[in-house]
């Protein structure tokens, strides 16, 4: 039936494409995209055919005679539009509907036509789409006027973040300056039940927003290695079993860094050579320039001959079809679920195909960490996350765009506009006035004649190229060798001339740096110097953890694990075994050198709350986040007097992160405009965003600090 929904000229493409039949998603979305206006999101596994789900409908049902963009699709990645451009061309060749990319490295020709002429699809980011609202606000108008669909790529890596928020708030500015109803149709390959509402907020109209789900999965095989590591750098034993284990395949290796990353690229082409293997061994990721990570895309897309192997970050986590890997391999736990099942997603994407992923592990907490992931994946489980409700720091970004948009609007229209934008719905009108009023004392706006303009300090923020994106970036140096721009790295103190540095799977030495200019110049490097590279880490949720300690706690076997993991599983449990853990809340404390240390088993959040409470009281407090270990400075006889000062100091706790943003601005560092804010707006998103002190104080509240029945474990 829904085959016999779809123009006769898609019937026509479906069939010259040969193919024998819909997939499930492409049947369910065309049936209900064709016969209603809702919006969709289409939830199904990588590779599953979900752009052709949306697109083939859409085709179908609107009139490209129309004038005006009548289709947007919106890519969390440049990357992914420049992939998905090839595919929904392909579809509208013969369909005679242009197809244009936009986005900073896309053609300006290309868009100087389409703004002469406006018609068909358009892919761009929403960083673009901010761009055009704020500086060309007639571009906008003009191309997007008459617009019918909205396609979001890859929805699910937009919830819960600054850019998902930023994104509602685009949207609702389309819909705005339309005055029409805009479809949205969003598409996820990692999308878990517990998520479904925050997805349907992300398109604005949550209650005129329906879910296809798509629940068939690959089959998919997992192998657990182990390997002790004592250094920064990955032993020579485990770089010689990867070898080993990916020379012959089509390979995706993800570590936790870009460190780690470039560290594998090196090392693997370095014993390649040595022993007469082949030599496609690259890095991917956001520090190596553009060009040649398109290069590496290309090579592994359109290669069918050779083997490869790219170690690479979550920069081929998303979409990005390059449809003929054989496998993965994971370098230590994923910080998340989804994570793990983006990736997982990358290996066996042709139909016949079985998904491979070889995990290596170099600690015993990291080993627990990806058996508790990989058995959660196994359950189904997806990482729940909210939208903050909020964020009042991407309500001045969003202030300031508007603003700038209007060139001059009536205060009450302008609050009014703020206040009705979905993005910000929670914030109490009166905080907006508040905020509108303190922006204008500071001269980030400014009110003439009752109307609302772009202040002096204002223009300052919005006239930079970094303005359209709410993400923060890190300062980084452009590495050049000779004309050649290799890439970028972070800033870093320790980068110095005569230091070693990887990328681009290569490793060279520092001859000069530049921070005026932002460049280090390189040559390669002979020297055998160990190279040095940056990157950083991931909030862990509090289910990963829970999913830890019922491993420990059990005596079940994996037959996932080969003996050296068993070997360490077995080790941790038996340092384990004398605590008697029952209830939920039960958790592990040992005493050493009079220092009580509670393993909390909690997500990231709450033990960074936990932490920050304990302070409050003048203990000293120490917590690492690898073990999920709190140490504190008392004897658990005073345990539970901590847990009432705790308690009074709370009611405080506003007072107290205000001097905590006075003493430390790192704590705002997740907020690119959050400085801007008034204090209280600053603890606000504190609080909701990197804090979970209501979690923290349930934890306290119900957890029981059980000790070792057995003196021996007092030490371990």
């Amino acid at each position: 039936m829904a085959y016999q929904l779809l123009s006769e000229p898609i019937r026509k493409y479906i069939r010259d494409k040969r193919w024998e039949s819909l997939r499930p998603i492409q049947a369910a979305a065309i049936t209900k995209i064709m016969q209603t206006d809702l919006n969709y999101i289409l939830a199904s596994r990588t590779a599953s055919g979900k752009t052709e789900a949306a697109f083939l409908p859409i085709l179908s049902k609107t009139n490209f005679s129309e004038s005006g963009v009548q289709v947007l699709y919106i890519s969390p990645l440049i990357a992914l539009i420049n992939d998905q451009f090839l595919r929904v061309e392909d579809l509208c060749k013969n369909l005679e509907i242009p197809v244009t990319k936009w986005h900073g490295e896309a053609s300006r020709g290309d868009k100087n036509k389409l703004i002469k002429n406006p018609e068909g699809i358009v892919l761009i980011t929403p960083e673009s789409l901010e761009a055009m609202f704020a500086n060309k606000p007639y571009n906008a108008k003009k191309l997007f006027g008459n617009l019918k669909y909205i396609v979001i790529d890859e929805i699910h890596s937009f919830i819960g973040v600054d850019r998902g928020i930023h994104l509602m708030s685009i949207l609702h500015r389309l819909q705005e300056q339309n005055k029409k109803k805009i479809i949205v149709l969003g598409l996820s390959a990692t999308i878990g039940s517990e998520n479904y509402i925050e997805a349907k907020k992300i398109t604005g109209a949550p209650e005129h927003t329906k879910i296809l789900v798509d629940k068939a999965k690959k089959d998919t095989i997992a192998r657990f290695t182990y390997f002790e590591n004592k250094t920064a750098e990955l032993s020579l034993d485990l770089l010689k079993k990867l070898y080993i284990h990916t020379k012959d395949y089509k390979v995706l290796i993800f570590p936790n860094s870009r460190g780690k990353t470039e560290e594998i690229a090196v090392k693997l082409r370095k014993i390649s050579d040595r022993i007469g293997g082949h030599p496609y061994y690259y890095s991917h990721h956001s520090s190596v320039d553009k060009e040649i990570r398109e290069h590496v895309e290309a090579f592994a897309k359109n290669n069918r001959r050779f083997n490869f192997c790219i170690a690479c970050t979550s920069t081929l986590e998303l979409g990005i079809d390059i449809d003929t890997v054989d496998k993965i391999v994971q370098i230590d736990a994923t910080f998340s679920v989804a994570s793990l099942v983006q990736r997982i997603g990358r290996s066996g994407r042709r139909e016949r195909g079985q998904s491979i992923v070889d995990m290596y592990t170099t600690d015993p907490w990291s080993l627990l960490q990806s058996l508790a992931c990989w058995n959660l994946y196994k359950k189904g489980f997806l990482e729940p996350v909210r939208i903050a409700e909020k964020p009042y720091d991407l309500l001045f970004h969003q202030m300031l765009s508007i603003a700038k948009q209007l060139l001059g609007c009536p205060i009450i229209t302008f609050i009014e506009r703020l206040h009705c934008n979905p993005a910000f719905k929670h914030i109490e009108r009166t905080n907006i006035e508040k905020l509108v009023s303190e922006s204008i004392t500071f001269e980030y706006l400014e009110e003439v004649q009752r109307e609302i303009i772009l202040g002096v300090e204002g223009e300052k923020i919005v006239n930079t190229r970094d303005f359209y994106g709410v993400f923060k970036t890190e300062p980084n140096l452009k590495v050049i060798h000779g004309s050649n721009k290799i890439g970028e790295i972070p800033f870093s103190p320790q980068i110095l001339v005569g230091e070693n540095i990887l990328l681009a799977a290569k490793i060279w030495k520092i001859n000069d740096v530049d921070l005026k200019a932002a460049t280090l110049k390189v040559n390669p490097a002979k020297d055998g110097r160990a190279p040095k590279f940056y990157g950083g880490g991931g909030n862990i949720h509090s289910r990963i953890r829970e999913e830890m300690l019922e491993i420990l706690v059990s005596n079940e076997s994996y037959e996932e694990l080969d003996e050296s993991c068993n070997i360490e599983l077995h080790t941790l449990r038996n340092e384990f075994s004398g605590f008697i853990l029952k209830e939920k809340y039960d958790r592990p404390y040992i005493i050493k050198k009079d220092k009580l240390i509670i393993y909390t088993f909690s997500g990231s959040k709450i033990n960074k709350s936990l932490q920050f409470l304990c302070a409050l009281t003048g203990i000293s407090t120490e917590y690492y986040d690898s073990d999920s270990t709190l140490e504190l400075g008392i004897l658990i006889t005073q345990f539970e007097a901590l847990k009432t000062t705790i308690i009074t100091k709370y009611q405080s706790i506003d007072t107290e992160l205000k001097k905590a943003i006075t003493l430390n601005e790192a704590l705002l560092e997740f907020s690119k405009f959050g400085s801007y804010l008034p204090i209280n707006f600053q603890v606000e998103i504190l609080k909701e965003r990197y804090f979970d002190f209501e979690g923290a104080l349930l934890f306290l509240d119900r957890v029981r600090l059980m000790e070792s029945k057995s003196t021996t474990k007092n030490n371990f």
